[in-house]
């Protein structure tokens, strides 16, 4: 017996009684989904005066997720006038949520060469105010060296050691660390910003309006601000050509200058910025795919590793300026050591790879 989930049904019960939305007897919760981490989400559809209502459940339990960043994340947000689910009530203790129900919509399915400008325009759009929301009351952590080099070391120890079986030599360590340290000083080197952190089409919500409504941003930080940006138009399961990227990152650029959020930057400056936050990110995703599977038993994302290992070369080969060489030097041994070890690993990422590398 799932006993969490009970606990959770009983409670998402009183608490709707309690606020005289429903007095009916207690009816069955339906699963939404899991996500990469602890947390569970449920349904709760209960019938009203006005018509059928629903909330969502969120079963995080307290020794495995803390669920204090995620409202105070939610509130700061929605001051900002994010469109984030309406937190209707919240047991800490307990690590149980209720939600507003923003529906079943991800933007990612809804996704295709003659949609996907009108809806990366709405999403570049809805990042706004994201970036300007205010945590000046009580900050938000700082993407600083401490997180950024956590991040990156995850393709260290969980992608080429356990995933790829790779033993590095001193040179390669060396390497990898050169360019763990490179990439970190142009990311703090960057205006900074709320950072929401997984800003892309599975945590985007198609609403009954038409409008995006935004998910799973509890591990919102202060800092870069292409970050969101790259995430959204380098997602790791849906890709686009360079050409359009390359064109809605111009404009971005341009829109964050009439907003105030960024003095005058050169086009070449900022889809500099743009990539070595790709790479630094990308570093990161191929090491939380794998530990995803390895330690958490979520086989899922394995496949989503060689669209994320492309970008990571693409980003490293399209640097200029001081960090040109290393990086040039990383995508060659990316090439030439880590994608041979990942086609033997994983065969059908070849196709992915050709597409995207050729």
């Amino acid at each position: 017996m799932d006993q969490r989930r009970a606990l959770l049904n009983q409670w998402l019960h009183t608490q709707l009684v309690s606020a005289q939305r429903y007095s009916g007897e207690l009816l069955p919760l339906e699963t939404v989904s899991g996500d990469a981490s602890f947390r569970r989400y449920f349904r709760y559809r209960f019938p009203a005066p006005q018509g059928g209502q629903s909330v969502i459940g969120v079963d995080a339990p307290p020794e495995k997720e803390d669920s204090r960043p995620f409202v105070k994340v939610a509130r700061g947000l929605a001051a900002a006038g994010v469109q984030v689910p309406p937190l209707l009530a919240t047991d800490l203790e307990q690590g149980f949520m209720m939600l507003g129900d923003f529906g079943d919509r991800l933007l990612l399915p809804v996704l295709d060469a003659d949609s996907v400008d009108k809806w990366y325009s709405a999403a570049m759009r809805a990042l706004i105010p994201v970036m300007r929301a205010d945590f000046s009351a009580d900050p938000l952590p700082r993407y600083d060296h401490a997180l950024l080099q956590r991040e990156m070391e995850l393709f260290r120890e969980w992608f080429c050691g356990t995933h790829l079986q790779l033993t590095l030599s001193a040179d390669e360590q060396r390497m990898l660390t050169d360019v763990f340290n490179w990439l970190e000083q142009q990311a703090l080197a960057q205006p900074q910003v709320t950072v929401h952190r997984d800003y892309h089409s599975r945590n985007l919500m198609v609403l009954a309006d038409g409008s995006l409504g935004v998910l799973d941003f509890q591990d919102a930080v202060h800092g870069p601000i292409t970050y969101d940006l790259m995430s959204l138009l380098r997602d790791c399961y849906i890709s686009w050509p360079t050409s359009m990227v390359k064109e809605w990152v111009r404009r971005f650029a341009e829109r964050l200058v009439r907003e105030g959020l960024m003095g005058d930057v050169s086009d070449e400056q900022f889809w500099q910025w743009f990539n070595v936050m790709g790479a630094q990110r990308h570093l990161k995703v191929c090491g939380i795919f794998a530990r995803l599977n390895y330690r958490d038993g979520k086989a899922g994302y394995l496949k989503d590793i060689p669209l994320t290992l492309a970008y990571l070369i693409e980003e490293c080969e399209a640097v200029r300026g001081d960090g040109r060489r290393l990086m040039q030097v990383f995508a060659r041994w990316l090439r030439q050591t880590v994608v041979p070890a990942l086609l033997q690993k994983q065969p059908d990422a070849v196709a992915v790879l050709n597409e995207r590398l050729s």
